[in-house]
């Protein structure tokens, strides 16, 4: 008998313990319970972009502008760093209408948080936004990253945890680092806990985010990159947070 006979002989050989039949009935439900998951995320009939970022899963969609800007009340600017342009367009983030988000996930939930960056027609801001539903239970809140003009904001990115708890201690939603709406949207996410410090590397070098306290719960701090020196979230090594005392928070 050859190699071949044998392998031949092999393959048509029961299994010694029999496969279970397939519980399908379990399996459409988490089909379902999945496909509903990615919707809620950014709204229905919404398109989804489910991203792994340094280990943290979350859920991310870039927001095509309406013709005017969503109405909200001024918010407080805060301390804002000097001001940053934004290199040319590297990537281009596919479009969603926003006017498919409920509205609890284009209005404010606490400060506006400025950026520092200036565009030509306002300021890249950050705000959280609530979330109510079910198939997120444990998640309360997402980032949205938004141009600040004259007569409101205009949402262009959106980003929010999906697995477990939106204030589990460590990173959430890391997201951006792309064109959206003509407008550089830079990477930012948020940090569960006491942090003061977040910093990464990027081909080597070492990068330091700027971080602004969540008006909601200080717990919360709020992280972004230049984006002349962190053009991508990809080109990051895993995020450090650091505490108080420089104590190094995360491994």
């Amino acid at each position: 008998m050859t190699d071949l006979d044998k392998l031949r002989s092999a393959l048509h050989e029961a299994p010694e313990q029999p496969f279970a039949a397939p519980d399908l009935g379990r399996i459409f439900t988490e089909g379902r319970r999945i496909r509903r998951r990615r919707r809620i995320v950014t709204g229905a009939g919404a398109v989804v972009g489910v991203v792994a970022v340094v280990g943290i899963v979350f859920g991310a969609v870039a927001l095509r502008t309406p013709a005017e800007p969503v109405p909200v009340a001024a918010a407080p600017h805060g301390p804002a760093s000097a001001s940053t342009e934004a290199p040319p367009p590297s990537s281009t983030a596919p479009p969603t209408a926003v006017d498919q988000l409920p509205k609890s996930m284009i209005q404010p939930y606490g400060d506006v948080i400025p950026s520092g960056i200036d565009t030509t027609t306002g300021r890249v801001v950050f705000y959280a936004t609530k979330i109510d539903d079910s198939p997120l239970p444990d998640v309360h809140f997402g980032l949205m990253a938004a141009l600040q003009t004259k007569t409101g904001f205009q949402p262009l990115y959106a980003s929010n945890e999906i697995r477990g708890s939106d204030r589990s201690f460590g990173f959430h939603a890391t997201a951006g680092g792309l064109t959206t709406a003509d407008t550089w949207v830079p990477v930012f996410g948020y940090f569960a806990g006491p942090a003061v410090k977040i910093t990464s590397t990027v081909h080597g070098k070492p990068v330091v985010a700027q971080t602004a306290q969540w008006s909601v719960d200080p717990n919360v701090v709020v992280f972004w990159f230049n984006p002349k020196e962190v053009p991508s979230s990809a080109v990051l090594t895993p995020l450090v947070a650091y505490g108080k005392d420089g104590t190094r928070l995360t491994k």
